[in-house]
């Protein structure tokens, strides 16, 4: 129970006064800039409905909000002018967002990175503070991330390391992997501005990863609703630091509170010394090759049975910001009183689902109305599952398709093996393979928020073919209260348990709802 819902232990002395009564303005939340996915998912529906989608608007977990300014039309925290990145009055320059609550259609999204997960923690910031602080933050940030792992049941089946990882051979990995470059969404010939002092010709960098030999362009530089480089840098520093290093030997020189690599791009974001930046990144990335070469990396990846949630959300907001967030408007055209409504559930939501459905590596997940493939991306990486999804609408099937190549690179830039994805175009009430794949479907999720009747009643026909005790997560429940149980075959065949989520779980209302999960009997 919230502490203001419960009644006061002290007793205060009566007295007679006039009140007048003050109403404060809420103000937005302060994102945080530390990285974190999504994830998340911005997508629309498939035949139905406002779309299961882990979508793109909000703060994911303490470390994750994403570097580039949403979208969305309705948001009034739009930076007008580029950051300066200083830090002579004692703050940096983070990021102030309005909430992106979705309508049920026609609106556009943010990167899943800015989302927020409560099961994962509080919130962390870049501004200036004195070492202990810092210091105190970096310390939190890595209970955080151990509790995450201790959140979810350990999967003993669960394997993290990509096949492929790179093991630090002088010779491998000469060609490039076909990844989207930051410099390619953001550079300063696209209404970009170089930041931090640089002149246009100093602002490109490379940015080493631990499961790769093949570095990502970036240029540092800044535009709205664009990628923030020196932001995006500094979370994947913070990431490798924190997640790949677990020993605090591996990790001083990156995380010590006075010479550190992230300490010492901190400071040069803040003072806005830009060669500084770029020489705190040259040794990142020596000394994270050095720990390729050496084996570290890929034996920490060995012994890992999980991938912290805000990590997960972080490489998704990539993805998503790569190839989702150029073209978000293409999501826009959506009916109203459809089955083709727009919307989406964040990628916390989604993360509490696989929690209380017990998803493993070793089941098979199925979403029906995958949009963009936000939330299928999110079961294959955070769980490591076979992973299937199924859109109707031809410009959603396109962006989840570019989603889904870019994914599979990120994954192996990560060194992160994700589960198989498997994405469907056209009706899911009548594609074979979809159909097929419910058969052996443990988890199925169906945003059914803004579904028709008829649609409802085609998939109760379809859940005749699940096996005993797959569950379907819905957000309205197929079991009508209404109905006679012996004329009603969805109650002949399903258990339904009726659950409630918080706010900010959904895209569509700031507010807290229900949701359901049937259990085939």
């Amino acid at each position: 129970m919230s502490i203001f819902n419960q009644k006061s232990k002290f007793k205060v002395k009566t007295e007679t006064r006039t009140i007048k009564q003050v109403v404060e303005k809420k103000k937005p939340a302060e994102s945080s800039i530390t990285s974190s996915a999504s994830s998340a998912r911005a997508s629309p529906a498939t035949t139905g409905g406002i779309n299961n989608g882990a979508a793109a608007a909000r703060r994911i977990a303490s470390s994750s909000d994403t570097p580039r300014a949403s979208p969305n039309p309705r948001s009034s925290q739009h930076h007008l002018q580029p950051p300066s990145y200083s830090s002579s009055s004692g703050s940096s320059v983070t990021k102030k967002r309005s909430r992106a609550a979705l309508p049920q259609a026609g609106r556009k999204s943010r990167s899943p990175a800015a989302t927020a997960s409560p099961s994962f923690g509080g919130s962390d910031s870049d501004d200036d503070v004195d070492d202990d602080s810092w210091q105190d933050a970096i310390s939190d940030l890595r209970k955080r991330q151990k509790r995450a792992h201790e959140v979810r049941k350990v999967d003993p089946n669960r394997r993290v390391r990509h096949p492929k990882v790179w093991k630090g051979d002088r010779e491998g990995e000469t060609e490039g992997l076909p990844i989207i470059h930051a410099s390619e969404v953001a550079n300063h010939r696209d209404k970009c501005q170089p930041v931090m002092g640089l002149a246009r010709d100093e602002v490109m960098v490379r940015l080493r990863y631990p499961g790769s030999n093949y570095r990502e362009k970036y240029e540092l530089v800044w535009g709205k609703d664009k990628i923030d480089g020196v932001l995006d840098i500094m979370k994947v520093v913070k990431h490798v630091a924190t997640t790949y290093l677990i020993n605090e030997e591996e990790a001083s020189p990156f995380l010590d509170q006075t010479s550190g690599v992230y300490r010492r791009l901190e400071k040069s974001k803040n003072t806005n010394d830009g060669n500084g930046f770029k020489a705190a990144l040259r040794d990142y990335s020596e000394q994270l090759l050095a720990l390729q070469r050496r084996g570290v990396i890929a034996k920490n990846l060995e012994s890992m049975k999980a991938i912290p949630h805000d990590l997960v959300a972080f490489i998704l907001s990539q993805c998503y910001d790569r190839t989702v967030a150029p073209r978000v408007e293409l999501l826009s055209k959506y009916e109203n009183g459809t089955d083709y409504v727009y919307g989406e559930l964040l990628p916390q939501f989604c993360a509490d689902i696989f929690d209380r459905t017990n998803l493993t590596s070793q089941q098979v997940f199925v979403d029906l109305g995958s949009g963009v493939a936000n939330v299928v991306l999110q079961a294959a990486l955070e769980i490591g599952c076979e992973s299937w999804g199924c859109e109707y609408q031809e410009n959603a099937c396109n962006l989840a398709e570019a989603q889904r190549k870019e994914f599979s690179a990120r994954c192996r830039l990560w060194g992160l093996a994700p589960g198989k994805v498997h994405l469907e175009r056209g009706d899911f009430t009548q594609n074979e393979r979809i159909l097929e794949a419910l058969k052996r479907a443990d988890v199925v999720l169906v945003n059914n928020q803004a579904f028709t009747a008829g649609l409802n009643d085609r998939l109760v026909n379809m859940f005749l073919d699940l096996k005993i005790g797959c569950k379907i997560v819905s957000l309205k429940s197929f079991v009508h209260d209404n109905k006679i149980a012996e004329n009603d075959v969805a109650s002949s065949i399903l258990d339904v348990e009726r659950l409630t989520y918080p706010e900010d779980y959904v895209s569509w209302t700031n507010a807290g709802g229900q949701f359901f999960i049937s259990t085939r009997k």
